[in-house]
């Protein structure tokens, strides 16, 4: 009998996690649009981070990539909760030039680059003791 009672118990306390892990996953931004922002500015990984935290900080953003070398930044973002413009405004308000280059489709970008949004990592850390270069 005793046995029984843990067992249920057990099983129980596992539904219940599951079912919160499954509405924290329903409730995640969802992104049936991809933003590409034309960026100027970033010299570093420091620079990256900066960008990645002011996008992922938007509601609605679902992932987020910085490319230094193509001064591109790519934003996966559900478009009930957020727009382009608010995107590149968020990069603005963090010390770096930025407008919209391009609005495309999740679907779109997967058949260009061959993955999704957010598939890459970006680079983390910084270029030496001066920073980001004033891009502050």
């Amino acid at each position: 009998m005793r046995n029984k009672i843990l067992n249920t118990a057990l099983i129980l306390i596992v539904v219940a996690v599951l079912a919160i892990f499954a509405f924290y996953v329903r409730v995640g931004a969802t992104a049936d649009q991809v933003v590409v922002l034309r960026t100027s500015g970033m010299t570093c990984g420091s620079c990256v981070k900066k960008i990645t935290e002011a996008l992922q900080s938007q509601g609605g953003v679902a992932a987020a990539e910085v490319d230094l070398e193509s001064g591109l930044v790519v934003a996966g973002y559900d478009s009930k909760k957020t727009a382009p413009e608010k995107l590149a405004q968020a990069v603005r308000k963090s010390g770096f030039q930025s407008q919209v280059a391009q609005v495309i489709t999740p679907q779109q970008f997967r058949s260009v680059v061959g993955r999704d949004v957010g598939g890459k990592a970006a680079p983390g850390g910084c270029c030496g003791p001066r920073g980001c270069g004033g891009a502050q």
